[in-house]
């Protein structure tokens, strides 16, 4: 989540951050070297399995984040979809008909589908703060939209919507 925010704010604090991520890595790194032989084929088929799995949630991670958000805006979040049961509960072809709907006419590659998936995405990565301080990070996220470049926004959401959909795996 780290990570998703700081591409909103691209230039707010990168080379720190980078030093801090280059430091942190190192311990990481390092363990992996005294890892069995064994260990090392067991992590491989890990990746490999649940890689298969990461690909083919992602797409749906996608539909649900656009579409919980514009029900939100759209509807006032009547219906009071959590992003989670859309993506584990709903059919799939009911939840592209729904987005469908929601969009109106709309593509699924159009400004306003990519702005509602980044704040779906957050919506949900933010989800475990208290509600203030989570209407406040969503201020800060909607205002963040609105200031990006079109290609740093589909990075954003590319980024949130991969975080996310590991945190599904787990």
């Amino acid at each position: 989540m780290l990570n998703t925010l700081i591409m909103l704010r691209p230039s707010y604090l990168t080379s720190s951050l980078l030093l801090t991520c280059l430091l942190l890595s190192v311990p990481i790194t390092a363990t992996v070297h005294e890892k069995t032989a064994e260990q090392l084929e067991h992590d491989k088929w890990l990746k490999l399995r649940f890689s298969e799995q990461h690909k083919k949630l992602i797409p749906i991670v996608a539909v649900a984040d656009i579409f919980f958000a514009c029900d939100k805006a759209k509807n006032s979040g009547t219906a009071n979809y959590k992003v989670i049961e859309l993506v584990e509960n709903m059919d799939r072809n009911l939840l592209a008909d729904k987005l469908s709907t929601c969009l109106a006419g709309e593509s699924m590659q159009s400004d306003i589908a990519l702005n509602y998936g980044l704040y779906g995405c957050f919506y949900e990565q933010l989800d475990h703060l208290s509600k203030g301080k989570k209407l406040e990070k969503m201020r800060v996220v909607t205002v963040s939209i609105s200031s990006l470049s079109r290609e740093d926004r589909q990075k954003s959401f590319s980024r949130c919507v991969t975080d996310q959909s590991i945190s599904y795996l787990k």
